[in-house]
């Protein structure tokens, strides 16, 4: 299949998909092609631009493309350290001045985190599993 951008006489643009190009060809000579705004069979290829998979990879990947939550996992993963399973105890000794504080991030059981939260220790849920598994 293969889609084309087309546009009619009368100036409308639409998308058109056949199964190749020389059966675009037959049915638009034939007049089976009509424009899906005004029915006119005056119709013609519009300008478009080829699709690349090889470059749509790397526009995902660059930070304009990211989704907000892709970008805030990216930051919270380059800007903290992965405590894994023991984010409660590490989160615990560092409101209490046991260890120096500093930005981590992990994963603890709902109870461990309520009572986190009514020790006053703040600590807020990351809506994204970590992928960062170092220490």
């Amino acid at each position: 299949m293969i889609r084309y951008a087309l546009n009619c006489a009368g100036g409308h643009e639409f998308d058109g998909w056949f199964r190749s190009a020389d059966d675009f060809d037959r049915l638009n000579a034939a007049g089976q092609v009509a424009c899906i705004m005004c029915g006119s069979t005056e119709v013609g290829k519009a300008m478009m631009m080829p699709a690349v998979p090889a470059a749509r990879k790397k526009l995902q990947d660059s930070p304009a493309s990211m989704s907000p939550l892709e970008k805030l996992r990216r930051h919270v993963e380059a800007n903290s350290d992965y405590v894994g399973l023991s984010f409660a105890a590490e989160a615990r000794a560092m409101h209490e001045g046991r260890v120096p504080e500093r930005a981590i991030h992990g994963e603890a059981r709902p109870d461990e985190a309520r009572r986190l939260l009514e020790d006053g220790i703040p600590v807020a849920p990351l809506p994204f599993r970590p992928t960062s598994k170092t220490n």
